[in-house]
């Protein structure tokens, strides 16, 4: 099979769940989306050995069946985020506000008022595609640090998708310029702080006890534009509406050198793990997140799309 005719075969196939997400009613997608993910759960035993084994490190005290059945709840999940994403590539903007109960936006109001712009930051956790649409629908439109996919055909369709309620999404190359001219716009910018990257943008911090190679493009543009740093997480509700919420900022730590690009860096891991420990179903354990001789090389899985490991290279330089 071509690389061409794949992408047209997957493109086809994500066109026709659209449809059925889009013209059943959504007791029945939401059963289909977990469906779809439990189907991957069963049939690729790789990424489900890993997520098992993840889990088993990051919960020591609980037993085989229940790392077995989070498992299981997290590959469902995904299911469901992936059925939800195209569904809500059908819906209005007065639809999307409508799916999405707001806490915490004030603080966000308040940090605008700062003129920095904003930096939000989250993980592949929950629904977080759906925030940054939301975000754009009610109140006004944010900046995406995302990475490409693979098939152009389905990049086309996230890319519509994502910039539907006026969202702008950045990709790597000439990132860092466009990230500090939004910021310098009082805009606001959203970046994944959750994947494993190498080279001179890694800082080693703390997550769930272990030392995971995280990004250090949100802690170097923090402290050099003093931008304020909101973590945001977007939870499911009864009744296919969703709980976006915006936490308190981040504090940021004094000075600007290495150390302080550390230390912010983990305070806003700190905030991520908090979460991922109260929903552990909601992320993405099947990520290698931790990368160590025990974990072995394995290919992506669900086209969930993450930062590149950087935008460019955030470190100070002077105007961009």
């Amino acid at each position: 099979m071509t690389r061409a005719f794949r992408h047209r075969l997957e493109d086809a196939a994500v066109g026709f769940v659209t449809f059925v997400a889009q013209t059943l009613p959504r007791g029945l997608v939401v059963r289909l989306g977990g469906a779809i993910g439990l189907a991957f759960y069963t049939f690729d035993g790789p990424h489900r050995r890993l997520a098992q084994e993840n889990l088993s490190r990051a919960f020591p005290t609980r037993d085989a069946q229940d790392i077995r059945r989070t498992a299981r709840s997290v590959y469902a999940h995904f299911g469901r985020l992936l059925i939800e994403i195209l569904r809500f590539s059908t819906m209005s903007a007065e639809q999307v506000r409508a799916a999405c109960e707001f806490e915490g936006h004030e603080r966000v109001a308040e940090a605008y008022r700062g003129g920095r712009g904003v930096l939000f930051v989250t993980g592949h956790f929950g629904f977080w595609e759906l925030q940054a649409v939301a975000e754009g629908a009610l109140f006004e439109p944010i900046a995406v640090v995302a990475r490409a996919l693979d098939n152009p055909r389905l990049h086309e369709r996230l890319e519509r998708f994502r910039t539907s309620t006026g969202n702008q999404v950045i990709y790597r190359r000439g990132g860092l310029r466009r990230i500090l001219r939004a910021l310098g716009e009082n805009r606001g910018v959203a970046v994944l702080i959750d994947q494993h990257i190498q080279g001179a943008d890694a800082v080693m911090i703390d997550f769930f006890g272990r030392p995971a190679a995280t990004t250090t493009a949100v802690a170097t543009l923090a402290l050099r534009t003093k931008a304020p740093v909101i973590p945001v997480f977007a939870l499911p509700l009864p009744g296919g509406r969703y709980r976006m919420i915006f936490e308190h900022p981040v504090e940021l730590p004094e000075g600007d050198g290495s150390d302080a690009v550390r230390e912010l860096t983990q305070r806003c891991t700190d905030v991520l793990e908090m979460y991922v420990r109260r929903y552990p179903e909601l992320w993405l354990w099947m990520h290698r997140r931790w990368r160590d001789a025990a974990q072995p090389s394995i290919p992506g899985m669900f086209p969930v799309a993450g930062p590149d490991p950087a935008p460019d290279d955030p470190s100070p330089k002077g105007p961009a």
